[in-house]
């Protein structure tokens, strides 16, 4: 479907309602294709859990807090 810009302003509601659906809707200005509006194809995608990789890291060292704090300390004199 196709439809300009004027139209598209006053019918945005039932127009995403159509895409939601599926259609694929074309915007036109001055008869020239200027976007699209698709369904969304992030649905139902869902990340990993980042539990386990979170689990498998191993800080070594001393805190960035420690590190912060003393090297404020140490550039102050």
């Amino acid at each position: 479907m196709e439809i300009n810009i004027k139209e598209a302003r006053s019918k945005l509601s039932s127009l995403l309602d159509r895409v939601e659906k599926g259609d694929e809707i074309v915007i036109l200005r001055r008869g020239e294709k200027v976007a699209r509006l698709i369904p969304s194809l992030t649905e139902g995608i869902k990340l990993p859990s980042l539990k386990k990789f979170r689990s498998s890291i191993q800080i070594k060292g001393e805190p960035l807090r420690a590190t912060v704090l003393r090297q404020r300390a140490e550039d102050r004199y």
